[in-house]
C-alpha cells in the first residue's frame, strides 16, 4: 500500500493527513499555524510526517492565496504574514521532508477530490465551486487540475457580473464573491438594517417574506446562475458541484441555482446543465491534496 500526505495550511490551524492510495484518510494531526514564521510550521509538519511511519510517495499542500502555482510560492495572503510573504513553500517543504511536494489552492484541490472520489469520479470535465465565506472555483479535466497559462485559472471571485455592484475587501465592484458569498449576503443584509449573523438567517427572513432579504437572496442566486451559465458557455463541463456553507446549508439553494442556470443557456442545452451539492466532508481539501501528490508521483 502506498500513501501520500495531504496538508492544509490555514490562517489559524494546519492539518496534516496520511491518506492511502484508495483515498481513505488513515490518520490526521492538527496544530496551530505560526502566521509569522513558516519555518516553525514546517518543522511541526515534518514532525507529524515522521510519526506516520509509512512509505509516502509525496506531499500535496493547500495554502491560502494568492499563490504562484507555477513556481510553488506563497505570495501575499491576508492570513499569513511576516516570513510567509513570497515564501517558496514547495522548495522548502521538499528540503525539510525529503519528499516531492506540490502546491495548489483549496478550491482546485476540492475540485480534484470531487473528480477522483466525489460526484465527478466517472466524468472527464468537472467544475467545482465553493460558496462560503468567499467564492472559489476549480476545473478538473481528465483528472488533472486546469491551471491556465499563469496558474490563475478559475480565480472567479473578481468576475464582474453587476455594473457598479457591491464590493468588499479586494473584490472589485460587482465581483461575484461580493454578491453571492456568505460574507456578501450577510454584509448586504446588515447594511439594509437586518439583524443577522450569517447567510442562513438572511435566507430564513426571505422565506418568511422579508422583502429586503428576498432581494438579497434573489441577487445571490441569480448572479451565481449567470456565472455558471457563462462558465458553461466557455467550458461545457459535464457537472457543476457546489460546496461551502451557503450551498450546503441553505435548503433549496443549489436546486434553485440549477433551474436558473438551465434557463440562461441556449435553448435545447438546458438539460445538459447539471448542478449538484458536494457530498464530500470537510476533509475534501486534504483528500484532494493527496490526490495531487499521487497524480504527480505515481
Amino acid at each position: 500500500m502506498k500513501y501520500a500526505v495531504g496538508i492544509d495550511i490555514g490562517g489559524t490551524n494546519t492539518r496534516v493527513a496520511l491518506i492511502d492510495e484508495n483515498y481513505k484518510l488513515v490518520e490526521r494531526i492538527q496544530f496551530d499555524t505560526d502566521v509569522e514564521n513558516p519555518e516553525v510550521t514546517l518543522k511541526k509538519i515534518n514532525d507529524a510526517i515522521q510519526l506516520f511511519d509509512k512509505e509516502i510517495v509525496g506531499i500535496g499542500v493547500s495554502c491560502p492565496g494568492p499563490l504562484d502555482l507555477l513556481h510553488g510560492v506563497v505570495l501575499d495572503t491576508p492570513n499569513l504574514k511576516g516570513g510567509w510573504r513570497n515564501y517558496r513553500i514547495v522548495e522548502e517543504m521538499t528540503k525539510a521532508t525529503g519528499l516531492p511536494s506540490f502546491l495548489e489552492n483549496d478550491a482546485n484541490l476540492a475540485a480534484l477530490a470531487e473528480a477522483m472520489v466525489g460526484h465527478g469520479k466517472d466524468l472527464r470535465y468537472v467544475q467545482f465551486l465553493t460558496v462560503s465565506t468567499g467564492l472559489g472555483s476549480g476545473l478538473v479535466i481528465d483528472k488533472q487540475i486546469y491551471q491556465g497559462a499563469h496558474g490563475y485559472a478559475n480565480e472567479i471571485a473578481n468576475m464582474i457580473m453587476w455594473k457598479d455592484g457591491p464590493s468588499h475587501g479586494s473584490i472589485m465592484p460587482g465581483g461575484i464573491e461580493a454578491i453571492s458569498s456568505g460574507t456578501a449576503i450577510t454584509a448586504r443584509a446588515k447594511a439594509a438594517g437586518l439583524d443577522v449573523k450569517h447567510a442562513g438567517e438572511v435566507n430564513d427572513l426571505a422565506e418568511a417574506g422579508n422583502s429586503k432579504a428576498k432581494a438579497i437572496m434573489e441577487d445571490a442566486k441569480d448572479y451565481l446562475a449567470n456565472t455558471l451559465a457563462a462558465i458553461f458557455a466557455l467550458i461545457d463541463p459535464e457537472i457543476f458541484i457546489l460546496g461551502g456553507s451557503v450551498a450546503l446549508k441553505i435548503d433549496g439553494f443549489v436546486e434553485d441555482v440549477e433551474k436558473r442556470t438551465q434557463a440562461k443557456v441556449y435553448k435545447g442545452l438546458g438539460n445538459l446543465v447539471k448542478v449538484v451539492k458536494s457530498d464530500l466532508s470537510e476533509d475534501s481539501g486534504l483528500i484532494g491534496a493527496a490526490c495531487l501528490a499521487f497524480n504527480k508521483t505515481v
